[in-house]
């Protein structure tokens, strides 16, 4: 509620001081309404037990790739022509992007793929164990594939984040897992190094040119300050100029295209300075520290997996959003949970927080139920 409360500051300066004035009511009643469907959804996804998530984990991963298929078919153009990305449905004034609500549908298939494999073997072998890393490459393929279609990286990146998470997390050797991240490292360092100096090899498996002026801008921002890194530099102007305690609520004097939604943070420094970031973080750290407690006090392994995939996925928004926002980072069009503009992204979020809200709930509606047949 708190990430909620800075959300809507945060994107009613943006508006306020982007020409937008005109449409800044409808703006923040649309935000407002989103952030309550997203409580209510969190208070339905609080009513399934453990047992309810394992039967609907394959039927939301089904319904999920089908949408991921089917806006290839009726993506919003006009969204495509502005983003090079084919991943939002229209319906009138509104979208939606499907990419976001399938996050934790793959949380909960995958958890209960990695559930099913261990009950299956009890003791951990190189060869158990590389079957079970097989299986979870194998049900991120279809998506990798489709989100390849849609031209969206940077959400693809986040399921990779989510899927190494739980890879850690699984049980699979360190024998396997040390040469798999080796090489995970070493093709990433390639493709910067080949951005660098040799972009068709890259090319031809099917990088496009946007791709590459990310990299270098993120590389070299004051190179091209009027072009490819316009938006980076103006979000480091921003933050920058908010200094150690910002200029105060409502005061932007640093144009940054896209604050309202991605580079919500540059609000927030500009706004609040050095201070204001920090505290921010920290509002993070709580939630993600909270979630890791309900992951070590449920007994269900099921469970636990669930609760990491969530923490993987909110962790690595954040880190992305501001580590992109200050320079950190390439430029990948991740929102920043709960406080950017938008209802998909805020609607898959809170079906995650839904998720470990879930955890809470049922253990301890269990432990009272046991503390009554105790006595």
């Amino acid at each position: 509620m708190v990430l909620a409360v800075i959300g809507m500051a945060s994107i009613y300066v943006a508006i306020m001081h982007d020409g937008k004035t005109i449409g800044v009511g409808r703006t923040m009643i649309v935000q407002a309404l989103w952030y309550m469907i997203g409580m209510g959804v969190v208070a339905f996804i609080m009513q399934f037990d453990a047992e309810q998530l394992w039967k609907i984990a394959p039927l939301a991963y089904g319904l999920g790739v089908t949408l991921l298929v089917l806006v290839l078919i009726f993506y919003s153009r006009s969204y495509a022509a502005l983003t090079g990305a084919k991943s939002w449905f229209a319906i009138g004034p509104l979208t939606f992007q499907p990419s976001e609500v399938m996050k934790p549908a793959y949380i909960l298939m995958m958890s209960r793929v990695i559930t099913e494999h261990n009950n299956e073997h009890y003791e951990h072998t190189m060869r158990s164990d590389w079957k079970l890393l097989g299986k979870l490459f194998l049900w991120t393929l279809p998506i990798a594939v489709l989100l390849k279609l849609q031209n969206d990286f940077g959400t693809m990146l986040v399921f990779f984040a989510i899927l190494g998470g739980l890879i850690l997390v699984s049980g699979i050797t360190w024998k396997i897992i040390a040469p798999v991240v080796a090489g995970v490292g070493f093709l990433g360092s390639t493709a910067i190094i080949l951005v660098v100096y040799n972009q068709s090899i890259l090319e031809k498996i099917g990088f496009k040119m946007y791709q590459f002026k990310r990299v270098e801008s993120w590389l070299n921002p004051s190179a091209s300050t009027s072009g490819s890194a316009y938006q980076l530099w103006q979000s480091m102007k921003a933050i920058g100029s908010g200094q150690l305690f910002g200029k105060g609520f409502n005061v932007s004097n640093v144009y940054v295209p896209v604050r309202e939604s991605d580079m919500i943070f540059s609000v927030i420094g500009e706004n609040f300075g050095f201070i204001g970031g920090c505290i921010l973080i920290f509002i993070y750290l709580l939630l993600i520290f909270q979630m890791i407690q309900v992951t070590f006090d449920t007994k269900n392994e099921f469970y636990a997996y669930i609760s990491t995939g969530v923490i993987m996925m909110i962790l690595f928004h954040v880190f992305e959003n501001i580590g992109m926002s200050i320079g950190l980072l390439p430029l990948t069009g991740i929102p920043l949970p709960f406080i950017s503009q938008g209802g998909s992204a805020l609607i898959g979020n809170m079906i995650g927080i839904g998720l470990v809200m879930s955890m809470r709930y049922h253990n301890q509606s269990y432990m009272f139920s046991s503390n009554e047949q105790f006595h």
